[in-house]
C-alpha cells in the first residue's frame, strides 16, 4: 500500500519501474522510497537510466509498467497531484537568456497563477536566498554558469515544491560554483524539502546524500548509506606517514602491535594497514606517542564512492558508457 495523497512519510516511491523504447530497455526494475526531508542520490555513469526515471518519477514519460509516487500522488492516475507537489531542475539551465533573472521568476509565477504581489514577493526571497540580488535586474545572457544554475533552481522553487528533483544540477560548473550550489541544497533540505538527485559525481552523492542508489544498465546494484555503501566495498585502512624515510622500520615494527598485516610505500614514506575502526587510530596514537618518531600524518582511510562503484560494476565511475539517444540515455 502506497502514502495517502499528501500524507505519510515518504515522499518519493518507485516499484519495480521498467521503461522500454522498443526493443531498448533502459529501466529495468528499479525501486526505492525516499523519506520526507531527505536526499536520495541516484548515482551512476552515461547510460545507467538515471534520467529516464526522473522522466518517469515526474510525468515527463509514461512508466512501461511498474509503480511510481510523488508525495502519495501516482503519477499515472494523479499527474497533476504529482506536478503540483515537486519541482524540476534538469543538465541544463532551461531559464531565458533574455529575460533578467526577475522577470524569469516572474514569468513562472504568473504561469501559476500566483498574484503580481506575491509573484514579487517571491521573486525578491528567492533571489535573495541564492545570492542572486545584485544581478537580478540584468539580462541572464550576461550570467555565469553557476549563477544561471542557480537561477534555475529557483525558479523550480516559485511555488515552493515539497519535493525537487535535480537532474546532475552542477554538471558543467566550475569547483566553487559547484560548492556554492551544494550549501543552497544542504539549506533546502534544512527547511524540509525532499531531494532526488542524480549524479555522476561520486563527491556531490558522498556530500549531499542520506541514502545512495547506485543504478548501472538500467538496475539498481546497490542502496545504502555512503558509509555502508564504503563499508561493503572493502575493510578501512589505517594510514600512517613518517616524517622521515629512515624510521620506516621502526615505524613497522610499532604498527605491528596494531595489526599484523602492515604495508610499506617506501617513497610515499606511508604504512597502511587493515583497520576495523577508530578504536585502531587510538591504539596507533599511542604506540607512536613516545616514540620519537615524527608523523606528518595519522588517521582511517575508507574506501571511497569511486572504490565503491569499482567494487559493483568492475570499472571506475569515469569509464562511461557512451551517451545513447536523450530519451534512452541517463
Amino acid at each position: 500500500m502506497g502514502v495517502a495523497a499528501g500524507s505519510g512519510e515518504v515522499a518519493i516511491e518507485a516499484v519495480d519501474l521498467v521503461k522500454r523504447f522498443g526493443e531498448t530497455v533502459a529501466v529495468d526494475g528499479v525501486s526505492f522510497s525516499v523519506p520526507r526531508g531527505t536526499v536520495m542520490g541516484l548515482l551512476g555513469p552515461n547510460g545507467a537510466g538515471k534520467t529516464t526515471t526522473v522522466r518517469m518519477m515526474t510525468t515527463l514519460t509514461r512508466p512501461t509498467s511498474g509503480i511510481a509516487r510523488v508525495a502519495g500522488y501516482d503519477v499515472r492516475t494523479d499527474p497533476d497531484g504529482v506536478r503540483r507537489s515537486m519541482g524540476l531542475t534538469g543538465q541544463s539551465a532551461t531559464v531565458d537568456e533574455l529575460l533578467t533573472g526577475v522577470e524569469n521568476i516572474e514569468l513562472v509565477g504568473r504561469l501559476y497563477g500566483l498574484s503580481s504581489a506575491t509573484v514579487r514577493r517571491i521573486a525578491g526571497d528567492l533571489l535573495e536566498r541564492f545570492s542572486l540580488t545584485d544581478a537580478g535586474r540584468r539580462v541572464v545572457k550576461t550570467y555565469s554558469g553557476g549563477m544561471r544554475r542557480r537561477l534555475d533552481l529557483a525558479v523550480s522553487l516559485v511555488a515552493t515544491p515539497p519535493v525537487l528533483f535535480l537532474d546532475e544540477p552542477t554538471t558543467g560548473l566550475d569547483p566553487r560554483s559547484r560548492v556554492e550550489l551544494w550549501d543552497v541544497l544542504r539549506g533546502l533540505v534544512t527547511d524540509g524539502t525532499t531531494l532526488l538527485l542524480t549524479t555522476q559525481y561520486l563527491e556531490e552523492a558522498d556530500q549531499l546524500a542520506d541514502d545512495i542508489v547506485v543504478i548501472d544498465r538500467g538496475t539498481v546494484i546497490a542502496q545504502g548509506t555512503p558509509l555502508q555503501l564504503k563499508d561493503a566495498s572493502g575493510r578501512a585502512a589505517l594510514v600512517v606517514t613518517v616524517s622521515r624515510a629512515e624510521d620506516l622500520g621502526r615505524a613497522e615494527q610499532l604498527l605491528r602491535t596494531v595489526s599484523s598485516e602492515v604495508h610499506v610505500e617506501t617513497p610515499a614514506r606511508r604504512l597502511t594497514a587493515p583497520a576495523q575502526g577508530l578504536g585502531d587510530v587510538t591504539a596507533a596514537a599511542a604506540a607512536f606517542a613516545d616514540s620519537g618518531i615524527d608523523l606528518d600524518d595519522l588517521g582511517l582511510q575508507r574506501p571511497s564512492l569511486d572504490d565503491v562503484f569499482l567494487h559493483l560494476t568492475g570499472r571506475r565511475a569515469e569509464d562511461d558508457l557512451p551517451v545513447e539517444d536523450e530519451e534512452v540515455s541517463a
